[in-house]
């Protein structure tokens, strides 16, 4: 991931700073940038299975939008949900479905 993530600050850096600098500086900066581990394509993928899979939707948009970003494609998100659709359950993939057609169509 080469753009320099901001959010944490953004949305809490005045509320939550340590947290916000975790998110950004740690998280982001860090962990997501160790690209010679695992790109950003595939840490998108990993990242949106694990959202999904917890029914965290306001998070997985985000993580959709950041993974279209990262090359993900549109039959590659679908392929996705539908493969974990057997697993995390059918109404996180209809929620996950609502999203990612926002997202890629």
């Amino acid at each position: 991931m080469t753009k320099k993530q901001t959010a944490g600050r953004d949305q809490l850096g005045d509320f939550a700073p340590q947290f916000a600098a975790l998110n950004d500086d740690v998280l982001f900066g860090e962990v997501w940038a160790k690209e010679d581990e695992l790109s950003a394509h595939d840490r998108s993928l990993i990242t949106c299975a694990a959202l999904m899979a917890q029914g965290l939707f306001p998070q997985l948009k985000a993580h959709m939008e950041i993974a279209k970003t990262n090359g993900v494609t549109k039959v590659e998100m679908v392929a996705l949900i539908t493969h974990l659709s057997f697993y995390a359950g059918w109404p996180k993939a209809w929620s996950a479905f609502d999203l990612a057609k926002a997202i890629f169509d």
